[in-house]
């Protein structure tokens, strides 16, 4: 993509779910799509998601066809950064971590996990899901040999802060987070924090409110 984009939060968030939406559009052969069509499936508002649209396409979609789906399929790829592959490393090999090592799904979205570390003996030096277990002390090293840029941390709250230090230590320079734990870290390095306890109460309160009609 040629043109500078800069799209505000609320609309990179979409990106992923209309990327999806075009996948499974060319899974069926589907050439073209109109905005109002994604609009109407993703139950998002029309005018929105053709400003979404034309913001990253390189094209202007066609008033009766809309827009061709290969080309915004590559057009948001290439916007995300999707193309470029993404080495990450993984802090925490218990049940979520292991379950992260698992998905394949990452892939797809150019994140590839070359290594994980854990303090377990029991853990360290085994193969899962094809990835590497390495004790903790060997982080530092293995992430600027590689330089590696992405942390991913799946250990428990109490231990989290400190493997961001070391993950930002290391030259670390985004982490994404899985533990309950509000990390604190220099403003050059980007925590996305995946909250699993926050959505739960989320959906505990929408169904207490659903119930109490009833």
């Amino acid at each position: 993509m040629n043109k500078k984009v800069t799209l505000t939060v609320q609309a990179l968030q979409r990106m992923p779910y209309y990327l999806q939406y075009l996948r499974k559009a060319k899974e069926q052969g589907i050439e073209s799509v109109s905005s109002t069509s994604i609009a109407k499936d993703l139950k998002l508002n029309d005018v929105l998601v053709r400003k979404d649209l034309a913001a990253i396409s390189t094209t202007q979609g066609k008033p009766k066809s809309g827009f061709a789906v290969n080309e915004l399929i590559d057009n948001i790829e290439d916007y995300l950064g999707y193309n470029n592959t993404m080495d990450a490393v993984l802090v925490g090999v218990g049940s979520l971590g292991r379950a992260l090592l698992g998905n394949d799904e990452f892939e797809k979205y150019g994140l590839n996990i070359v290594a994980a570390f854990d303090t377990d003996e029991s853990i360290v030096n085994q193969i899962i899901s094809g990835k590497q277990v390495f004790p903790l002390k060997r982080l530092k090293g293995l992430v600027k040999r590689m330089h590696i840029n992405i942390g991913i941390i799946a250990v428990p709250g109490e231990f989290a802060q400190d493997v961001a230090d070391l993950l930002v230590g290391s030259g670390i320079k985004a982490i994404w987070n899985f533990s309950l734990v509000k990390l604190k870290v220099p403003d050059h390095v980007l925590v996305q924090d995946e909250n699993l306890a926050a959505s739960l109460a989320k959906l505990s309160l929408h169904l207490r409110d659903e119930m109490e009609k009833n």
